[in-house]
């Protein structure tokens, strides 16, 4: 083992990645360290449960993104909860729970909103020790960029685990190359540079994938891969999805399908049945506790508010749902062709509010399509992708705004770990390809949100029932 190698394999290598992505997400998000984000609901929503509240005690600063609920008090004594549609009749009521009704105006005593954070609550958790000393004043900038800087240090681990487990023959300089290509040459960089709930949500979304990888593999550590799955589902709903890796990996550690066929026979493989309650038991404590916060403040144990935000595109979501099909061929452009405008003069580009493709953010993610060779995880790993991609693919909203496909970072780390046990060569045309990523990367963190000279509002998708 060289000095190099044995550096990166103690604790002063891993604080040495730590301090450089550190370091390159403080630069970039410049400014923006000085202040809380204007989307700071995580905020909110930890100071509501500091008082004992499931909603806003008072107005939000702003009306991006909450869920607005009316209350209307009528003239027989009723109090109902739910929403007046754009869509439909206009008397048209709808409770948070029971059928639909009819309201009209001259039955309506008195009338006003309350108002929700709708995301998954795991971000606000995380935030209650800090809110509870520094209130709504807390810094979401700060911390959200503090905690982005451990997710490569969590990659970088987790590739050196599937090297040591016979899955990757990567080097050391291998596994740092990819450790780059999430923390700078992917849209995690602009996400770890911002605060606010969207991209706070990504960076400790990602910190769960990892986390969830490293227990599913070999369904080695099953209770924990369930509780990291549950606490992604806290998250982001869409890692619900990610279950097919510990799946494969249960299956595969049994004895593969031809094992499993012979179960009338041979009876149950040894540890099998265990393995699937311990990660029942752990991700099914975290559901419980999510479908129960969500049963508190709607009614419904499967409804975390989104049906009430009050955006722009409200018309599209009572029209079409939050998931369709509907939304597949735009979400798919989003992912894969959306390029930037360039100009002959100054600013010489522009980025959509869309975004750009995944194969300008990070153009080596080509090579996921062309290993060297096929690992006994790549076929749990695709099919985990599929499956975690599919939800935001049928979403309602692309990601819109951003400046890459943001959504792309729910299995961006299966990505990763898809060329960590393919283990073609990383060339020269790769690590260039790596270095342009970093550039059109920081550039984004630098740039979105922030200099607004180049960014445009991309009307090819318009909005309302599109």
């Amino acid at each position: 083992m060289t000095r190099f190698e044995r550096l990166f394999s103690s604790v002063w290598g891993l604080a040495i990645i730590y301090v450089v992505f550190l370091g390159a997400y403080l630069g970039a998000s410049d400014g923006r360290l000085r202040q809380h984000s204007a989307y700071n609901h995580y905020v909110y929503l930890a100071d509501g449960w500091l008082h004992g509240r499931l909603d806003l005690a008072a107005s939000p600063p702003n009306e991006n993104d909450w869920a607005r609920v009316e209350v209307l008090h009528l003239k027989d004594g009723r109090t109902l909860k739910g929403q007046f549609r754009t869509v439909g009749p206009t008397d048209r009521f709808y409770p948070l729970r029971g059928p639909s009704l009819t309201v009209d105006k001259d039955e309506i005593v008195s009338r006003f909103w309350i108002r929700y954070v709708s995301f998954p609550p795991l971000p606000g958790v995380l935030m209650l020790p800090f809110v509870a000393i520094w209130h709504l004043g807390f810094n979401d900038v700060l911390f959200t960029v503090v905690w982005a800087a451990f997710n490569p240090v969590l990659l970088f681990l987790l590739l050196r685990s599937l090297q040591r487990r016979g899955y990757s023959k990567r080097s050391v300089a291998d596994d740092l190359w990819l450790t780059v290509m999430l923390g700078a040459g992917s849209v995690y960089f602009y996400c770890s540079v911002l605060g606010q709930v969207w991209y706070t949500a990504h960076v400790i979304s990602v910190t769960c994938v990892i986390a969830y990888a490293w227990a599913a593999i070999e369904a080695s550590r099953p209770a924990l891969a369930g509780l990291f799955i549950g606490l992604g589902f806290a998250t982001r709903p869409e890692l619900g999805f990610m279950f097919p890796l510990f799946f494969f990996e249960v299956v595969r550690v049994a004895g593969g399908w031809k094992r499993l066929r012979q179960l009338p026979k041979q009876g149950l493989p040894a540890g099998l049945l265990g393995r699937c309650l311990r990660f029942s038991l752990s991700a099914g404590a975290i559901l419980v506790v999510i479908l129960t916060h969500n049963f508190l403040r709607f009614g419904h144990v499967a409804v975390f508010g989104h049906e009430y935000l009050n955006i722009a595109w409200q018309d599209r979501i009572q029209k079409w749902g939050l998931v369709n099909i509907h939304f597949l061929s735009r979400n798919l452009a989003c992912a894969l062709v959306l390029l930037p405008r360039v100009l002959a003069q100054y600013p010489y580009v522009k980025v959509g509010a869309h975004g750009m493709s995944l194969f300008v953010t990070s153009p080596n993610l080509a090579y996921t399509l062309a290993p060297a060779e096929r690992s006994p995880l790549t076929r749990a790993l695709w099919i985990t992708i599929l499956f975690t991609a599919l939800p935001s693919l049928l979403y309602q909203n692309s990601g819109y705004i951003q400046f890459g496909y943001r959504f792309s970072l729910d299995y961006m780390v299966f990505l990763i770990m898809l060329l960590a046990v393919g283990n073609r060569r990383l060339t020269w045309l790769w690590k260039a390809l790596l270095v342009w990523a970093v550039a059109v990367n920081l550039f984004g963190a630098i740039t979105f949100d922030h200099w607004t000279q180049f960014s445009y509002d991309d009307s090819f998708f318009p909005h309302g029932n599109n």
